[in-house]
């Protein structure tokens, strides 16, 4: 059975993990961010995280690389053509269903 006391002092220290990267930068600039460059590198900051920690783990996770790698193609191409989230991930779904009944 988990210690209540050993769950609880877990809990906390995510808390605290996760709230100094959100606070941090809050307590540090004070002022308004007139640079454009650093404006433009804070907004798509949060969009490069998510793909370097997303991006690798699609390749693993049908168990064949082909079916993989068909799906991502399938996927950049809808999201290139600027296609909905809806449209970009059924389509990239359906190939890899498809490819995977074929091979």
């Amino acid at each position: 059975m988990i210690d209540v006391k050993y769950a609880l002092i877990a809990v906390l220290l995510m808390a605290l993990v996760t709230y100094i990267p959100r606070v941090l930068p809050v307590s540090i600039v004070r002022r308004q961010i007139k640079s454009k460059y650093i404006k433009s590198f804070l907004h798509y900051v949060p969009f490069a995280v998510l793909g370097a920690l997303t991006f690798p783990e699609v390749f693993y996770s049908t168990g064949n690389i082909i079916t993989a790698v068909a799906g991502v193609v399938v996927a950049l191409i809808l999201a290139g053509r600027e296609k909905s989230l809806a449209v970009v991930a059924t389509a990239s779904i359906l190939t890899v269903f498809i490819l995977e009944l074929f091979l």
